[in-house]
């Protein structure tokens, strides 16, 4: 099994609405602002190779939208994910699969793309694309709240290509692979777990973006139920304390990866550092 990260952009979400009802005067400390109150986030996806399966998660937001939308969410980086990609030598077309952790704009905007006569086309053309069920549901009728970060033009695809697959529950896709569902954030929200060499590594995707939300009070605001964002947090930092889970981090401009700890204070970050560092040591 080989396990890296595939960078897709960068873009910007208002400090506040990140870290919900906690202050400024706090999590400021931990990711300063800019002067709009705007952090930098990464779109970090996730790659890993599993005897003959080349397994994508996520992919970021993709190029299929105008230039006022990524002036919206300043939508930046030197590189995409085909780019980051070609440096770890793959090929797009090289994929087996594209597993969707959910169907927000940021998740699943470069699996399709516009070809030069303006038609859709997949832009890893060899792989199956899964998907929660109860994603998949959530994002043909979503709420007023969270109805903006489900854009037709990437879910359409998806019915046209006759390559989608949509699993309930707990899924084990590969013998290393268990496919893990939360509904916090959002319906049917997929929390890959990887069993490797002994170790238990979890793709966070949205469930705790970035290190700064291990913290149980710190949940963002994006949140479609932000109670049981809470108490599914709790259940699962409890997991990864006894079973030592290595967290791996989409959306930290900061951190690649965390372990966690129980304290006096509660379950904290105890170590953070670059996936190379905690698969090799």
């Amino acid at each position: 099994m080989e396990i890296s990260f595939v960078h897709a952009e960068n873009f910007k979400l208002d400090g506040g609405a990140c870290f919900g009802v906690v202050p400024k005067s706090l999590w400021s400390k931990l990711y300063p602002p800019d002067e709009n109150n705007m952090i930098t986030f990464s779109l970090r996806n996730l790659l890993v190779k599993d005897g003959p399966r080349l397994i994508l998660f996520d992919t970021g937001t993709g190029f299929k939208q105008n230039e006022k939308f990524r002036q919206n969410f300043f939508i930046t980086g030197e590189s995409n994910l085909a780019d980051s990609l070609d440096k770890t030598g793959v090929s797009p077309a090289d994929i087996t699969d594209v597993i969707h952790t959910h169907l927000h704009f940021d998740h699943c905007g470069g699996t399709f793309r516009f070809n030069a006569n303006g038609e859709t086309e997949s832009v890893f053309k060899n792989a199956n694309y899964w998907c929660s069920k109860a994603q998949w549901e959530w994002a043909h009728h979503p709420n007023p709240r969270e109805k903006a970060s489900y854009l037709k033009e990437n879910l359409d695809p998806f019915e046209q290509s006759g390559r989608l697959s949509l699993i309930e529950n707990n899924f084990q896709i590969t013998d290393h692979i268990l496919l893990k569902t939360v509904n916090g954030h959002t319906d049917g929200q997929i929390v890959p777990h990887i069993h490797y060499k002994g170790k238990t590594l979890v793709y966070m995707a949205d469930f705790i973006p970035t290190a700064g939300h291990v913290s149980l009070p710190y949940i963002a605001g994006f949140d479609t139920r932000p109670l049981l964002s809470m108490e599914e947090k709790q259940k699962f930092l409890a997991e990864a304390v006894e079973n030592d889970y290595l967290l791996l981090f989409q959306h930290d401009p900061l951190y690649e990866c965390c372990t966690v700890h129980q304290t006096e204070k509660g379950i904290k970050v105890k170590e953070t550092g670059k996936l190379d560092y905690f698969l090799n040591r």
